[in-house]
C-alpha cells in the first residue's frame, strides 16, 4: 500500500545517507587525528591535506546532513529551535570558519571538517534507526486484517455458494467446514464443534458451540460441520473493532518531545546571541576584526552539540545493546524513557503467565468396583480412546500417556459427540471420556466424584471424566500450567514497588486459582478483547502510569493503549510489533529487567546531560574572553583558541561516551 511504500522509501533513504556519511567521515576522522596528535608526519600538515578535508567534509555536509538544514529552517519559521537547529548551527560553523581558513589562510590554520562530519553522520545514525523502527508500527494493522478469510460459503436457494467476504451481509446463512475460518460474526443455527478462538481471546483450549452460541469472524472451526446465521459483517465484527481500537491507541499517542530539544529552544538562540555580543565587543575594544573573529568562532565550537549529541544516543545505543543480551528489545528510546515511570504493570494470563498450552494436571483414580484401575492405567485407557479425537484437550491427554510411555490400544467404533465427549470400545468395553455434565445427559451416576469434580472445576481446570461400562473410574484435568518463573518475576516487580494487576478474558475461578499461586495485587477476569484496552484506560484515568504484558492478537489494543507496551517474544507477530518492548526469550523475568535497564539508561542519559550543558555553562565565558583581564591565569585560559576549544570538546564528547559504556557494567539481574 501507498504508506507502506512511503515508509520503505524513507528507510532506504536514511540507510542511503548514513552510508555516505560513514563512507567519508571514517578516513577523514582518522586523517585529521592522526594529524592532530602528531602521528603521520611533516606532510599531513601541508596546504593540500586540508582542500582533501574539504572534499571529504563537503558530501557528508550536504547531503548527509541536508535534512538538520531542511528541518532547523522549518523550526525556526515555527518560532521554536529544536534538535535540527542545533546540529546544523554546530556543523555549519564548524565547516564554514574551516573553508573561511581554507580560503583565507590569515584567519587560522587549523581546520575544523571532521568535527562537523562527525556530529552529522553520528546523529544520521540515530535517525535511521528510528525510520526503521516507524517503517514496522504499520504492519500490525496489516497482519490483523489478513485474519480475515477472503471467502464465505453461504446458502442461496439451498446450494452452497462461494462468493467473497465483502459479499456476505446480515441474515445471510454460512456454513463452516472443519479446519475452516469462521468469515464474520453470527449465531450457530446448526452443527456442533470446537472452535479455536485463541487469536482473539488469548486462551488456549477451544469453546464448545452449539446452536444458539455465537461465533466470531476469524476464529477457526475444528472439528464438526457449522451452520449459522450472520449478525455482523464488515466494520461491525469483533476483529474490525480490534483493528480500530489499535489505530486509535497509536494514533493518540503523542511523541513525547525530548529533553534535548526542549533545553535547545533556549541554548541555541542563547549561544548565537552570546558568541555575536562575544564579537561585536572584542572588536569594539581591540579595534581588529581577526582576534573578534577568532573569539567569536571559539564561543561558537566551545558550543557546538557534538557532546549534547552524543549525550543521548551512546547511552541509548549501550543500553538497547544491553537489553538485546538480555533478550530484552525496545524499539525505540521513548520507551526507555516511559518504562522509568511506570507505576503499574498489567499482566495478560494466558501465554503471559501460563505456558498457553492445555497440560495434564490431575490424574485421579477412584479404584472401586470390578474394572478399578491405577492412574497409568487410567491414562493409558482415556488416551486410547482420545487418539481419535481431534480436540485439543484429548490431543493433551494423548501427549501426557506418550510421555510417560504408556500402552495405547486401538480404539474400535470411535464416536464423537460435538466436544462433550468422546466413547469407543478398548478391549471390548465401551469407554467414555467427556465433561460431567454430559455423563448427566445420558444419566449415567457420576455422583461418587462430586466433590472431587467440584474442587478441580474450583481450581479452573477443564475437567474429563472417565467411565467403563458406565461406572465411573476416575477423572482426568486439563489446565494451562504457570510459567516456572511467573511468582519470582512478580516478587521482583513487587520489590521494584510496582502494582501488579492480572487482565484475562478467562472465567474468575481460574483467574483466581492463578492468581493465588504468583500473588497479584489485583484481578480482572472475563474481559473480552476489545474491553482490555478500556481497563488500561481506567487505570490511566486514575492517574497510574501502565505497562501491559501480552502475547495475543487480542492484547494488541491493550498493549498499543499502555504506556508502554510489552510483549512476549513468543507471541503473535501482531502484538509484538504493537508493542514497544519485546522480550525474545518470553521469560517474565525480562520484566524487572527491562524496568532496572530503562532506570539505569535514563539516569546516564541525564548525567550526560549534565555534563554537557556543564562543560558549556563554564567554557563558553572563558571562550568569550571572560578571564582575560586575570593576568596572573595562562595565557590559554585567557585566550582561548579554538583549537583548545575543539580539544575541550573532544574532552566533552569522550567523557559522555566513557559515561554511556560504564552502563554496560550495570548490574541487571
Amino acid at each position: 500500500d501507498v504508506e507502506q511504500r512511503a515508509r520503505r522509501a524513507e528507510i532506504a533513504e536514511q540507510t542511503r545517507k548514513f552510508a555516505v556519511g560513514l563512507l567519508f567521515t571514517v578516513p577523514l576522522f582518522l586523517w585529521s587525528m592522526g594529524r592532530d596528535f602528531g602521528l603521520l608526519g611533516a606532510w599531513s600538515h601541508a596546504l593540500w591535506v586540508n582542500w582533501v578535508f574539504w572534499i571529504l567534509a563537503t558530501p557528508v555536509q550536504f547531503y548527509t546532513g541536508w535534512d538538520y538544514y531542511t528541518g532547523g529552517w522549518k523550526s525556526l519559521r515555527n518560532r521554536s529551535a529544536n534538535m535540527d537547529v542545533l546540529v546544523a548551527m554546530g556543523s555549519s560553523v564548524a565547516y564554514f570558519y574551516s573553508v573561511g581558513v581554507l580560503l583565507y589562510p590569515s584567519l587560522g590554520s587549523h581546520v575544523y571538517f571532521e568535527t562537523s562530519a562527525v556530529i552529522i553522520t553520528l546523529i544520521k545514525l540515530g535517525k535511521m534507526l528510528e525510520a526503521r523502527a516507524k517503517g514496522r508500527t504499520g504492519n500490525a494493522i496489516r497482519k490483523l486484517m489478513g485474519l480475515r478469510p477472503s471467502t464465505a460459503t453461504i446458502l442461496r436457494d439451498g446450494k452452497e455458494v462461494e462468493i467473497p467476504l465483502s459479499q456476505v451481509q446480515v441474515e445471510d446463512v454460512v456454513i463452516v467446514r472443519p479446519g475452516e475460518k469462521i468469515p464474520v460474526d453470527g449465531v450457530v443455527l446448526e452443527g456442533q464443534s470446537a472452535v479455536d478462538e485463541s487469536m482473539l481471546t488469548g486462551e488456549p483450549i477451544p469453546v464448545d458451540k452449539g446452536p444458539g452460541d455465537a461465533v466470531v469472524g476469524a476464529t477457526i472451526n475444528s472439528e464438526g460441520r457449522l451452520k449459522f446465521r450472520t449478525t455482523k459483517v464488515g466494520r461491525d465484527t469483533a476483529l474490525a473493532q480490534i483493528i480500530r481500537l489499535v489505530q486509535e491507541a497509536q494514533g493518540s499517542k503523542a511523541p513525547i518531545q525530548a529533553l534535548a530539544d526542549r533545553v535547545a529552544a533556549v541554548f541555541v538562540p542563547g549561544v548565537i546571541g552570546i558568541a555575536f555580543f562575544t564579537f561585536i565587543l572584542w572588536w569594539s575594544l581591540g579595534g581588529e576584526f581577526v582576534p573578534a573573529m577568532i573569539r567569536l568562532v571559539a564561543v561558537l565550537i566551545i558550543a557546538c552539540p557534538c557532546a549534547l549529541g552524543l549525550a543521548t544516543p551512546t547511552a541509548i545505543m549501550v543500553g538497547t545493546g544491553k537489553g538485546a543480551e538480555k533478550g530484552i528489545l525496545f524499539k525505540d528510546s521513548e520507551a526507555l524513557e516511559k518504562a522509568t515511570k511506570l507505576q503499574t504493570i498489567v499482566l495478560d494470563k494466558t501465554g503471559t503467565l501460563t505456558l498457553g498450552k492445555p497440560v495434564v494436571a490431575d490424574v485421579i483414580s477412584f479404584n472401586t468396583g470390578s474394572s478399578a484401575l491405577n492412574e497409568r492405567e487410567l491414562l493409558s485407557i482415556a488416551a486410547s480412546v482420545e487418539r481419535g479425537s481431534e480436540h485439543p484437550v484429548g490431543r493433551a491427554i494423548v501427549k501426557e500417556a506418550e510421555r510417560k510411555d504408556l500402552e495405547l490400544f486401538e480404539p474400535e467404533a470411535f464416536k464423537a459427540s460435538g466436544g462433550l465427549g468422546v466413547q469407543a470400545k478398548i478391549d471390548g468395553k465401551l469407554v467414555y471420556v467427556g465433561k460431567p455434565g454430559w455423563f448427566v445427559q445420558m444419566g449415567i451416576d457420576i455422583a461418587g466424584g462430586n466433590k472431587s469434580i467440584e474442587d478441580l472445576q474450583n481450581q479452573g481446570k477443564t475437567l474429563m471424566a472417565v467411565v467403563v461400562e458406565r461406572q465411573l473410574l476416575g477423572l482426568i484435568s486439563v489446565a494451562d500450567s504457570l510459567k516456572p518463573e511467573a511468582k519470582e518475576a512478580v516478587a521482583e516487580l513487587h520489590q521494584q514497588g510496582m502494582k501488579v494487576v492480572m487482565l484475562t478474558g478467562d472465567n474468575i475461578q481460574t483467574a483466581r486459582a492463578i492468581a493465588a499461586q504468583v500473588h497479584v495485587d489485583d484481578i480482572v477476569a472475563e474481559v473480552r478483547p476489545e474491553e482490555k484496552s478500556m481497563k488500561i484506560k481506567e487505570l490511566q484515568d486514575a492517574g497510574f502510569k501502565v505497562g501491559m504484558v501480552g502475547d495475543g492478537i487480542n492484547d494488541a489494543p491493550a498493549l498499543a493503549q499502555a504506556d508502554v507496551g510489552i510483549a512476549i517474544g513468543t507471541g503473535t507477530d501482531v502484538a509484538i510489533e504493537t508493542a514497544e518492548v519485546i522480550l525474545a526469550s518470553g521469560n517474565l523475568l525480562g520484566i524487572p529487567r527491562a524496568l532496572q535497564l530503562s532506570r539505569a539508561t535514563m539516569r546516564t542519559v541525564k548525567q550526560n546531560l549534565f555534563w554537557a550543558f556543564i562543560y558549556n555553562i563554564i567554557l563558553i565565558p572563558v571562550a568569550a574572553g571572560l578571564l582575560y583581564p586575570l593576568e596572573f591565569l595562562p595565557a590559554f585560559l585567557r585566550q582561548l583558541h579554538p583549537i583548545l576549544a575543539a580539544l575541550a570538546m573532544a574532552v566533552s564528547s569522550i567523557t559522555v561516551v566513557s559515561n554511556s559504556l560504564r552502563l554496560y557494567r550495570a548490574k541487571i539481574k
